[in-house]
């Protein structure tokens, strides 16, 4: 068997493929966006609408350069036996005191400095979760562009390639048909849709005794369904509608997440900070126990002081190198954690400077500050308006009641019947249309009876839960405020703490010939511990302050990262040393 199409045939076929793409070329729009710069237009006008800036992410396609390709069944392991494994065991005569040194050491040469506002910089541009919040906000603004795609016009084009035969007394008849749709469809904002297609139909007979062996005819159709109650009106937009507002509370949470982060980061910084310092004020208290040591061994040996003397003056001293290995080891700890946290390698040398934020305490009552909070939080923002949303799916589910009215109506205009090759002229006088209504009746309509109670329990529900979320935002700005003025009161006590302390240790040093190792030792102890107190006290006021700007939503942050200050703020370049 064999399929024959004469030149003229080919010809018809080929002037209407020919057609058939121009149009599927003018129903494309001309130099189409990339997804990447779809997103980015996107998520800068919602963010610009709440005011909140994002980094422009990378494309897509950069963060999937380096991914390996596993082998699709087996996957590697590597789990050597115990045989291939060694262990080299310690020398126990080491010097385990000098190599905790060379672990714990703050400085090093190659170290780069890191400030707190390269940290807060660098928490943005490569920190694991701020990139994870990020892209949640890209998902959702991807989700309203796939619903906004399916809401505007869209083409399709399906070609169908087909033999069929038939026979009789032994004879078979083979026909080959070509049937090209082109499709064009848009949904209605009320509810409905509606279709234009061209449909382009070529039949080869392939028997050569058979008349009138090739047929070929197109026709446009223009079809559409419209509800005129159940299922009409804004209940057919309510998934473009809820994704639009799925964007802008994503905008919200990003920009209230870059808030909290800010606080974050710097709070993990200042606490770096106050363990620093906690070291180099057990560094002073073991320089001076050492030297107490030392002034104790000489009177012990000058027969001045009994000898229990001098033990009690060096376990003090082993005591307090204990203590400062073990805040070093902590300190290392914290300072690689905070590496992770930005994203940065962990073998990456790091050393802190002395730049930290110099807020002042806010002046404000509890009422003004909890009605700024209630004005201001983004969370409490999208929670209020998500009350909408389940009103309108109570309102979305009572319209389910309803009984179904729909219009359906289809109008086709075709080629000639009579022509063979019908091409593309089309016959007015052959149009054909037919136009429908049906309705059904709600007999049945008890699992959306059922729907319509559980949302309304549901709309319930989230009334509580706002306003218990209300309250809960009222005491969490009250207790804020509350916390800076006990951390500055903890400060100043503490302060006053060490100028005792320390007058307490030159006294003692005026009398030293008078003055027991246990009693320098307790001197040593108080202010030590005034002394860091101090510092905690210092730290938790810096956090307090951030704490209640990020409580009222106060807290602005530049698109680097970096505190936007108030006015009345000190910018962020401003520094103190701790």
């Amino acid at each position: 068997m064999s399929i024959h199409i004469s030149p003229s045939q080919k010809s018809n076929v080929l002037r209407t493929s020919a057609a058939l793409g121009l149009v599927l070329l003018a129903g494309c729009r001309a130099g189409p966006m990339s997804v990447d710069d779809q997103i980015a237009r996107l998520t800068q006008r919602t963010s610009d609408a709440v005011r909140t800036i994002p980094e422009n992410p990378r494309p897509i396609s950069t963060r999937l350069d380096n991914l390996r390709q596993p082998n699709p069944k087996n996957p590697p392991t590597s789990n050597p036996a115990a045989s291939e494994l060694s262990f080299v065991p310690a020398d126990e005569a080491r010097d385990v005191g000098a190599r905790l040194d060379a672990y714990s050491r703050l400085e090093h040469d190659d170290a780069q400095v890191l400030t707190l506002s390269e940290a807060l910089r660098t928490a943005q541009r490569s920190g694991p979760q701020f990139l994870g919040e990020q892209e949640r906000y890209i998902l959702a603004a991807i989700a309203l562009l796939v619903e906004r795609h399916l809401w505007g016009p869209r083409f399709f084009n399906d070609t169908t390639l087909g033999l069929d035969g038939s026979g009789d007394d032994g004879r078979f008849d083979h026909a080959l048909s070509v049937v090209n749709s082109l499709r064009a469809t848009q949904r209605l904002p009320s509810g409905g849709s509606v279709e234009a297609a061209w449909v382009w139909d070529a039949t080869e007979q392939l028997r050569e005794t058979v008349g009138g062996r090739y047929t070929q005819s197109s026709a446009i159709v223009l079809s559409g369904q419209i509800p005129l109650l159940r299922g009409a009106g804004e209940v057919a937009r309510e998934s473009l509608i809820q994704r639009e507002r799925d964007l802008v509370y994503a905008a919200r949470e990003f920009e209230r997440f870059r808030r909290a982060h800010l606080l974050d980061i710097a709070s993990d910084y200042f606490e770096l900070q106050n363990i620093r310092a906690t070291i180099v004020n057990q560094e002073r208290q073991l320089e001076s126990l050492r030297a107490n040591a030392r002034r104790v061994a000489a009177r012990v040996e000058a027969g001045r002081v009994e000898a229990f003397e001098k033990g009690i003056a060096d376990n003090e001293v082993l005591s307090a190198e204990a203590s400062l290995a073990s805040l070093r080891e902590n300190f290392v700890l914290a300072l690689e954690r905070y590496k992770i946290r930005l994203g940065l390698p962990p073998d990456q040398r790091i050393a802190l400077s002395d730049e930290t934020l110099n807020l002042p305490e806010p002046e404000i009552g509890l009422d003004e500050a909890s009605r700024l909070a209630l004005e201001f939080r983004l969370d409490l923002q999208n929670a209020r308006d998500r009350l909408d949303d389940q009103r309108r799916a109570v309102a979305n589910a009572r319209n389910d009641l309803l009984p179904d009215l729909n219009l359906r109506g289809t109008v086709t205009l075709p080629t000639d019947d009579e022509a063979n090759v019908g091409s593309l002229a089309f016959s007015p006088d052959d149009v054909r249309y037919d136009v429908s209504a049906t309705l059904g009746l709600p007999l049945d309509r008890e699992q959306e009876r059922l729907r319509v109670r559980a949302e309304i329990i549901q709309l319930e529900q989230a009334i509580r839960d706002y306003q218990q979320f209300r309250d809960t935002v009222v005491v969490g700005v009250r207790s804020s405020l509350r916390n800076v003025e006990l951390a500055r009161f903890q400060l100043t006590l503490a302060e006053q703490q060490v100028e005792i302390n320390r007058k307490r240790k030159r006294g003692q040093e005026l009398r030293a010939d008078l003055v027991g190792a246990q009693a320098v030792i307790d001197s040593e102890n108080a202010l030590l511990a005034a002394e860091n107190q101090r510092d905690r006290a210092r730290t938790n006021l810096r956090i307090a302050v951030l704490n209640y700007l990020l409580e009222t939503d106060q807290l602005r942050v530049t698109r680097d990262g970096l505190l936007d200050p108030l006015p009345g703020l000190v910018p962020p370049s401003a520094s103190e040393t701790p």
